[in-house]
């Protein structure tokens, strides 16, 4: 497999390692060579990982082209989220306190490149951090007050590397680099409560309360203990054997914080954090779809240098999506070249790397519902009353918000549709997901792949009834077992 490095100076790294190529992130972003590359390890040493900037988007993009990232954008988010730094303190407790229990001060910071240390004693140390984290370059600050603990873990690049590590560093790259296996954290499972994670003061919650009570009443009959739990609940969710979330999710609130803890703490789960990494990035959505052969509307990657030719590709009207909007937030449709631009401008001031697509005006979307790759309900879903989209948040009447919607039985859904669902879904992997299709023409088209899609009483389950709830329970139980 051919493996390339990226880093911010290329021209600093030089290996001897067959197969190694050294390339920038503007070049692995913007080459249309690499995205049609069918197989590849990309190391992703950029000097910055902050979400949305260039770094973040070598590893999302290298998820989406099928190639294999390290680190993933799983473990770039993990080391933002102060919550689940601490939940590895207290599961590396032991190891820590013995590793450093001979340092006279009270700090101590550890450098790991490479999943090594440059003092051989601290090695099972290192090996354990970069195991979790998976990434190239880390410094982990530790204090001590009664015992050790871990005060910050945080990347760093290159240029933060000390010079008389620099050999070190080298010789380590070289040792890692000739690997064949990389090691990745492996998981457990176990068995049986329930915790449904709502959030009250959700803006756009995707289950109503009725929807949520017979949750509960489906999980009873089932003989499934299931309680309603809230973001503040994170300590408790060790307690439960299951997590199904019913709150808004993205990568920086609360609801990914839960997956990811539920994941290490091996609790069965819908839906998995990957889900929500991929599916809450519409960069990623356009280039997964794009590399699986699946019709879309006419839809690129914009970013600063490509500004001037988009509208050649996508024509104007133009919608312009945020890489992260949601339920219609953060999507914009441009009109003219003026506001085109304006737009765009603004959106590229938040994001390195947006979503321009051809406007493609229907009555309604399908939304397909899949449940570990089979379909279990389908909706038609009609644009908000005037509107060009399904929500229309800036509706006066609270009722026109939303458009209205129609439940069918899956075998009235168009094979194309269905077919193309299907296949859409598997981009994801088993969990939750809400398709959402246009058929312009008589040719059907992928708008959106959703993680978390609505199960709304009332809507989603108004033909198959509690059929809908009985199937994301089992789903939840298959796991388990």
């Amino acid at each position: 497999m051919q493996k390339y490095i990226v880093v911010n100076q290329p021209e600093k790294w030089n290996f001897s390692i067959e197969n190694i190529t050294v390339i920038s992130p503007q070049d692995y972003l913007t080459n249309p060579k690499f995205s049609l590359l069918k197989k590849a390890r990309i190391f992703n040493l950029c000097k910055d990982y902050n979400y949305q900037s260039k770094g973040y988007y070598v590893s999302l993009l290298a998820e989406a082209r099928g190639h294999l990232a390290i680190p993933t954008v799983m473990n770039i988010v993990d080391l933002k989220t102060l919550k689940l730094v601490r939940i590895v303190s207290d599961e590396f407790d032991d190891i820590i306190q013995q590793s450093l229990k001979n340092i006279k001060s009270r700090e101590f910071t550890l450098s790991i490149y490479f999943g090594q240390n440059v003092a051989q004693k601290y090695k099972e140390l290192s090996t354990l951090f970069y195991k979790h984290f998976q990434v190239p370059f880390l410094r982990v600050k530790f204090n001590y007050n009664t015992k050790w603990n871990i005060q910050s873990v945080k990347v760093i690049s290159e240029t933060e590397i000390p010079n008389d590590h620099l050999e070190s560093v080298q010789q380590f790259a070289n040792q890692y680099f000739s690997k064949k296996r990389y090691d990745t954290p492996k998981l457990t499972q176990n068995d049986f409560d329930l915790a449904i994670l709502f959030n009250p003061n959700d803006p756009a919650p995707p289950s109503n309360s009725k929807a949520l009570k017979k949750f509960i009443e489906v999980a009873e009959k089932m003989n499934i203990y299931a309680e309603i739990i809230e973001p503040k609940d994170l300590s408790r969710l060790s307690s439960f054997d299951a997590l199904l979330i019913r709150q808004s999710t993205e990568v920086n609130n609360e609801a990914y914080a839960f997956a990811r803890k539920a994941q290490q703490e091996g609790i069965a789960l819908v839906d998995y954090p990957d889900a929500i990494l991929k599916c809450c990035n519409k960069v990623y959505m356009a280039e997964a779809l794009q590399n699986a052969n699946i019709d879309t509307p006419k839809t690129i990657i914009v970013h600063k240098d490509n500004l001037n030719q988009i509208l050649e590709f996508t024509g104007l009207p133009c919608v312009l999506k945020a890489p992260d909007s949601t339920f219609s937030f953060g999507v914009k449709k441009a009109k003219t070249i003026e506001e085109f631009h304006n737009l765009a401008n603004t959106m590229l001031k938040e994001s390195d790397l947006i979503i321009a697509q051809e406007f493609c005006p229907s009555d309604y979307d399908w939304r397909i519902g899949i449940i570990d790759g089979e379909p279990f309900f389908a909706c038609k879903y009609y644009m908000a009353k005037g509107h060009w989209q399904i929500y229309n948040w800036k509706a006066k009447n609270k009722h026109d918000q939303d458009g209205d919607a129609d439940c069918l039985p899956i075998e009235d859904v168009p094979k194309k549709v269905l077919k193309m669902a299907i296949k859409s879904a598997k981009l994801i992997g088993n969990g939750l997901l809400g398709i959402d299709i246009k058929v312009i023409n008589e040719k059907p088209m992928v708008i959106e792949i959703n993680d978390n899609p609505n199960i709304d009483f009332g809507v989603e389950d108004r033909f198959y009834g509690d059929l809908v709830y009985t199937k994301i329970l089992t789903a939840l139980k298959n796991r388990l077992d």
